[in-house]
């Protein structure tokens, strides 16, 4: 990684984080983003010189649009731009009204789209370039109710960046746009949902978000376009399409 400039959105804390020292380690140049500053300062710390806080709200297009130019402005370059932010919610889908799927949109969504509309004039200026959008297991298959909006986001998230890199590697082959999809991840994000929600670190067959920033750094290595994080997800995301799906 050395030589190399990344942009890490929701880098306060968990997968973020993670992802940022771990990179760090390897001599890679990180740009922090999340909305506390506080906490971005001391994950800059961890991760050396080559480290930019900058707080922003990145579900707001303008302040992404100043992640970019501030990026540019100490380093030069963006290599990999790495969506990370997301928020779950904790509502049944008969009970869900307009603010709630809105804001699952809002932050699950929109925020990967804005970092992915205003890096690619950068990456196609330089004919290279890496997006990775953080998806969900529940991007692929339903199995938490009261997450369906946060589901259904991420559904929105998968079909989003899929055509986002057909359109861009039509023109562009060496723009490459990943996906990854980790599973219940040891971090604060259950307590963090909307209208509340179990503590992920309670919950069975977890990972460490070491463990995910591990896997994300490996996609960012071999430039893959869909991984998912945990062992054997492939083969039950088959398993679901397998036992739902039938020929007319």
């Amino acid at each position: 990684m050395m030589n190399t400039c990344l942009v890490i959105t929701g880098a306060s804390s968990g997968i973020g984080a993670a992802l940022a020292e771990r990179l760090a380690t390897e001599g890679a140049s990180v740009v922090l983003v999340a909305r506390r500053e506080d906490a971005l300062a001391e994950v800059a710390a961890k991760c050396g010189p080559n480290a930019l806080a900058v707080a922003a709200d990145v579900t707001r297009r303008e302040e992404v649009e100043r992640v970019v130019k501030e990026a540019l402005g100490r380093f030069g370059r963006i290599d990999v731009w790495v969506n990370n932010v997301g928020r779950g919610i904790s509502r049944m889908p008969s009970e869900l009204i307009d603010a709630d799927v809105e804001e699952m949109i809002r932050v699950n969504v929109l925020s990967a789209l804005y970092g992915m509309q205003a890096v690619l004039p950068h990456f196609k200026a330089r004919g290279d370039g890496h997006i990775v959008n953080v998806s969900s297991m529940l991007g692929r298959i339903p199995f938490a109710v009261q997450r369906s909006a946060y589901s259904a986001a991420k559904h929105f998230l998968n079909a989003l960046t899929a055509n986002f890199r057909e359109e861009v590697q039509s023109t562009h082959p060496g723009i490459q746009v990943s996906l990854v999809s980790p599973g219940v991840v040891r971090t604060d994000f259950g307590l963090h949902a909307r209208h509340g929600g179990a503590d992920n670190r309670t919950l069975p067959n977890s990972q460490s978000a070491e463990e995910v920033a591990e896997v994300i750094a490996g996609v960012i290595a071999s430039r893959r376009p869909d991984v998912y994080t945990p062992p054997g997800a492939h083969d039950r995301v088959v398993a679901y399409y397998d036992g739902l799906g039938e020929d007319a």
